[in-house]
């Protein structure tokens, strides 16, 4: 009896891949790879204005860590690759809101701590003119009124994932009391002092019309980045870093410098919540809790001109008034638990940061991830050689 256990492969009659299909192969393999390391592990990002100046700088390339917060599962899961929300050249949507899945994150290395850089989608980003993006579409309504603003825009909504990225420092997290006096935030009741790193604008006064500038550039100023300005033959405004200015004031022809903070009593309707009872702006305001998952607070008017945009469109509530009466999701209820985390951010260029301090809390699940090292950094004011510069290159962030 003949047994045959296997039979021989003739691998002489396989078709071989053309060179094309080798190509596709690889280009899809490649795009496939790419798209996994910038959802799961680390993306690239670009500084682009001085929000966090001095601790970022334009032009500073960043890389981005999915993995220390937890890699966010993609709630918009249909999208072109490496395109974010808009598509290039075509300037149509660079994805597919059809589908849409609920917000779920891998575990992580560890929490959001305070003075963490992190990269966030902006929570006021839902909704936005398409023509005039620069203002968010919350704060055109509120200069012109919504229906001028619908009337004269284009309108869009935009999950959030497709939101646009910010980059800031957290200055409180969940739970935190946090409120700012004479431009020094405060923590719990402590203080916690502007980094290092960070700038101020100052108003410097020269003992002589005749000021060595060139002596204040060495110490990092710059006139190029509009961080001398000047007021009169013996008065400037200077923005700088605390360790600049304890330099500068041990120069022999400085006689004082004083930081430019906004008065007390100066409202400013920009500011959150946006509430003429509060007489809150950019240098002083709060004090202000930030939510946190499982606070519970009471339902009532001072707490919904805090909390109501929370309540309604990161935690995905319908809020009715009837009567002194308070509807969520068509249920009578006197008070509401947070089921997220908020955090409020401010950038390290205080004066020249739209933050938190305009638009509020950002939520948990408009984390994207922590910012981890500079490696690539570009001055645009430079000349040949020094366009780049070489200190920042794989420097950390603190």
């Amino acid at each position: 009896m003949n047994f045959k256990f296997w039979k021989k492969r003739d691998n002489s009659k396989k078709k071989k891949k053309s060179k094309g299909r080798e190509w596709v192969d690889a280009i899809v393999f490649a795009v496939v790879a790419a798209t996994l390391i910038r959802v799961f592990f680390i993306e690239a990002y670009v500084i682009p204005s001085g929000s966090m100046e001095r601790s970022l700088l334009v032009g500073d390339y960043l890389f981005v860590s999915k993995v220390n917060y937890g890699a966010r599962i993609p709630m918009t899961p249909i999208s072109f690759p490496f395109a974010h929300h808009t598509m290039p050249i075509l300037n149509t949507k660079a994805y597919y809101d059809g589908v849409q899945w609920k917000y779920r994150r891998l575990p992580g290395l560890q929490e959001i701590k305070r003075n963490d850089v992190v990269v966030f989608n902006f929570p006021e980003g839902d909704t936005v003119a398409l023509e005039n993006q620069v203002p968010s579409y919350r704060s055109l309504v509120r200069a012109s009124g919504k229906e001028a603003v619908d009337n004269m825009y284009t309108i869009v909504y935009r999950p959030v994932d497709k939101r646009e990225n910010y980059i800031k420092r957290v200055v409180a997290i969940g739970g935190d009391t946090l409120s700012m006096v004479a431009g020094l935030v405060m923590i719990n009741g402590k203080p916690s002092p502007l980094i290092e790193t960070g700038q101020m604008p100052y108003r410097v006064t020269f003992k002589t019309a005749d000021v060595n500038l060139e002596a204040v550039e060495a110490l990092g100023f710059s006139i190029q980045r509009n961080e001398i300005f000047q007021y009169s033959e013996t008065e400037y405004m200077l923005k700088g870093s605390s360790k600049m200015i304890n330099q500068l004031k041990e120069l022999d022809f400085v006689a004082t410098v004083d930081p430019l903070v906004t008065n007390e009593q100066s409202f400013k309707e920009e500011i959150f919540p946006h509430d003429k009872n509060r007489p809150w702006n950019v240098d002083n305001f709060g004090p202000i809790i930030v939510p946190k998952k499982g606070w519970t607070i009471a339902l009532d008017s001072a707490n919904l001109v805090m909390y109501g945009r929370a309540i309604q469109a990161y935690e995905k509530n319908t809020l009715e008034k009837k009567g002194n009466d308070y509807y969520i999701n068509g249920k009578k209820e006197t008070t509401f638990t947070f089921k997220m985390n908020y955090y409020f951010m401010m950038g390290d260029n205080r004066h020249e940061s739209a933050d938190s301090r305009y638009w509020g809390f950002v939520p948990e699940d408009h984390i994207v991830g922590k910012a981890l090292f500079i490696w690539m950094s570009w001055d645009s004011f430079g000349s040949w050689f020094n366009k780049i510069r070489w200190n920042r290159l794989f420097r950390g962030i603190d």
